[in-house]
């Protein structure tokens, strides 16, 4: 272990911009040996990988792969290419070299100016990959169809989408356009998922059912009843034993014959958050009971053969094929038994549960990873269901699942930028100023300072931290008296930071200030401590030389990650580029496709990010935007809190009039237009690719002359949207 030496004194080493001095009863120079460094990583590989990081004056686009595990969660659509960039590969493993996408290359084309290209998009910014989102359909279909058949299932497999998971109209109809060809369908969960299900799956495939799942009133039944009649492969789902006398009363009403699925409580669930909807407790579905009297009615009211679909869910992010066919060997036992009741049982509806390996861990125990893949998944179902139906002689159903977390989750990239950094910063001291500021110490506080030389001597380090941590907590009671001044508590601050460091216990951390809400675009974060990989998109064949948490624009305390995939408290980033303010730092983060879009909110009124569609294209760059949406606006996100940003705009207008200068209509002008811009822009930061250049108006900033000038055009005519003139 090298030695480690705290300077006491001015004859000693000092860091830079020190020069420590003491009266003459202080010690010279104290060295420390054996003292060991504080270490926070919990792995053997995040052990190596940091190792890696301190020690190798090299680096590599394939260390820093090891470093953030993109080969873990990332395979078989990310990775990191040669130039050190995060590349998407489309097609999963199928993906030929020239067809790669490099994500710096949509970023820049994304976030460009129009004027060389670009489309003039501010992040953040969401990226969709249909092709990604493609090739997870066809991977589930696949791995299901090769069980079927290796297993000699008699009958098929035929999924639904979830649509809460993701509701973006383009999400929706990609998968309904992608699963025609093998029958997949929808998932509604209330009354507009169920509208927007309906417009969709009039394009797809007639058979692709229409699961209707939730609570449910007159309306919802209604509309799930209409969509029968408008030749729509729909089902109403019970999740209320007296939701059954609604559609009853409503199918005869309407005249149509409806078909009818219950929901089942199982006794399986598994333990954690996501298993907490399931069990005898969980929030929905019948018990035993309450199916058997579900049955009797339907019997009684000659509606038997209604009743055609069995579904369960035990829970999201189900961590071992174990525990699955446990869950779907107990359904199939219930479906079974209400074949032999008499129902025309058609379907067997496992719901969701189809994990995603968050961490690249394929562990057991984690509510963020899986142990099994697309493969192991379909092979246990159809096992289960299969040796229960011989079992009972009973005919093979269709295996329906709605697995929405592990069809969309890939597809959506999250881009954002760190503006600017902050760590602890020492301050520096000059001898004569260590002087000054021994002196100015209570007596007690020197004598922690005594104390901490004394020890320093002798090699105790927890000693040296003991006094170090005292000297301190009384030089800050002493600033509250007011007997010590803001420059010398400046110095006890640098100071003590020296002593951490050399001890080793200092927290090197920095804080990147990111260009984004947790809230807003991460919600799940925040709301339960779901983790999602996140790491810089470029600079990844540079080597990380510092390691930080991530802090965003909101005003609020919980406005940050500080935890990450492999049980980091922080994650390894290089410096920003001609610091803070230099050229743009892009961090990804990734896997997060499922409902943190659907869950966002307007917190701090942040509105959510800007969205683009890239498709894989032959083309030099191998992509193509095919649609670009800008992120909702100030004027969007005040509507959303009932605001009216035209009578804002116009009230500040003529506030501006009341205290602007009578004979100045340019001026007056270039504040409205000013004004009006505010509404117009997103509420996050312009991003450092916008030079702010200062302009003769006033004191008002743009980030160019043309859109000063066209500030100062609008005094004589209008803005697209709202007028800049002077009344």
């Amino acid at each position: 272990m090298p030695a480690l030496a705290c300077c006491v004194d001015a004859a000693a080493t000092a860091p830079p911009g020190y020069a420590f001095a003491g009266d003459s009863s202080l010690p010279a120079l104290v060295t420390f040996t054996g003292v060991p460094p504080a270490t926070t990583t919990t792995t053997a590989t995040a052990t190596t990988a940091a190792a890696a990081v301190e020690g190798s004056s090299h680096w590599s686009p394939s260390l820093s792969a090891a470093l953030y595990k993109v080969d873990g969660w990332g395979a078989p659509y990310f990775a990191v290419n040669s130039s050190g960039n995060v590349a998407v590969r489309p097609h999963g493993a199928a993906t030929l070299p020239h067809q790669e996408i490099d994500l710096l290359k949509i970023v820049k084309k994304v976030s460009d100016p129009k004027s060389v290209g670009g489309l003039g998009l501010q992040l953040p910014l969401i990226v969709r990959l249909p092709d990604v989102l493609k090739n997870r359909l066809e991977s589930l279909q696949s791995a299901f169809e090769l069980a079927i058949q290796s297993q000699d299932y008699e009958s098929h497999y035929q999924g639904v989408y979830p649509v809460k998971c993701n509701q973006d109209r383009f999400v929706v109809e990609d998968i309904v356009k992608f699963g025609s060809p093998f029958r997949f369908g929808l998932e509604a969960g209330s009354k507009p998922e169920l509208l927007l299900a309906m417009s969709c799956l009039c394009k797809g495939n007639p058979d692709s059912l229409l699961v209707c799942n939730g609570f449910k009133d007159f309306e919802y039944i209604s509309l799930a009843l209409v969509a029968r009649k408008l030749a729509l492969n729909t089902v109403i789902v019970l999740e209320q034993e007296d939701e059954l006398d609604l559609v009853i009363e409503l199918s005869r009403k309407l005249s149509i014959r409806p078909v009818i699925g219950v929901r089942a409580k199982l006794r399986t669930k598994h333990s954690g958050h996501f298993g907490s909807t399931s069990g005898e407790k969980g929030k929905f579905g019948l018990t035993t009971t309450q199916i058997l009297r579900v049955v009797r009615k339907l019997e009684q009211m000659d509606m038997l053969d209604c009743l055609q679909l069995l579904h369960f869910h035990i829970g999201s992010q189900i961590p071992t094929t174990a525990l699955l066919a446990d869950g779907v060997a107990e359904a199939a036992q219930i479906y079974c038994e209400l074949v032999r009741l008499g129902a025309h049982m058609q379907v067997i509806d496992i719901g969701g549960g189809l994990g995603i390996d968050y961490d690249g861990t394929k562990s057991t125990d984690s509510e963020i990873s899986v142990s099994y893949g697309l493969e192991e998944y379909a092979s246990a179902v159809v096992q289960a269901v299969r040796f229960v139906c011989d079992r009972r002689s009973v005919k093979h159903p269709i295996i329906c699942s709605e697995s929405g977390r592990a069809i969309v989750s890939h597809h959506s990239i999250l881009i954002f930028e760190a503006v600017s950094a902050s760590a602890y910063d020492t301050p520096g001291m000059s001898a004569l100023g260590l002087q000054y500021f021994v002196e100015s110490l209570s007596e007690d506080a020197r004598g922690d300072y005594r104390n901490l030389s004394a020890a320093a001597i002798k090699g105790e380090s927890e000693t040296c931290l003991f006094y170090a941590d005292q000297m301190k907590q009384r030089c800050i009671d002493q600033f509250k008296e007011g007997s010590l001044g803001m420059e010398q508590l400046a110095a006890v601050d640098g100071f003590c930071e020296f002593v951490w460091k050399v001890i080793g216990v200092s927290d090197s951390t920095r804080t990147y200030h990111v260009n984004l809400s947790v809230f807003t675009s991460i919600p799940d974060f925040w709301g339960i401590g779901q983790l999602f990989p996140i790491l810089p998109i470029h600079r990844l064949d540079q080597r990380p030389a510092v390691r930080g948490i991530l802090s965003d624009l909101t005003c609020d305390s919980d406005g940050k990650i500080d935890k990450f995939i492999g049980g980091e408290s922080s994650l390894p980033l290089h410096e920003l580029e001609g610091g803070n303010g230099g050229s743009g730092y892009y961090l990804g983060m990734f896997l997060g496709g499922a409902y943190e879009e659907a869950l966002g909110g307007v917190h701090n009124l942040f509105g959510g990010p800007s969205v683009v569609r890239v498709s894989q294209s032959d083309g030099p760059h191998s992509f193509a935007v095919t649609r670009a949406m800008p992120g909702p606006s100030c004027s969007d996100v005040l509507r959303v809190m009932q605001h009216e940003p035209e009578l804002m705009f116009e009230t500040l207008k003529h506030r501006a009039e009341e205290f602007g200068q009578e004979d100045d209509g340019m001026a007056n002008a270039a504040l409205a237009g000013s004004l009006a811009d505010s509404f117009h822009s997103m509420p996050y930061l312009v991003g450092s690719s916008c030079c702010l250049t200062a302009m003769n108006n006033g004191g008002f900033y743009y980030c160019n002359e043309d859109e000063y000038n066209a500030a100062a055009d609008s005094a004589s005519g209008e803005d697209e949207q709202w007028s800049y003139c002077c009344a």
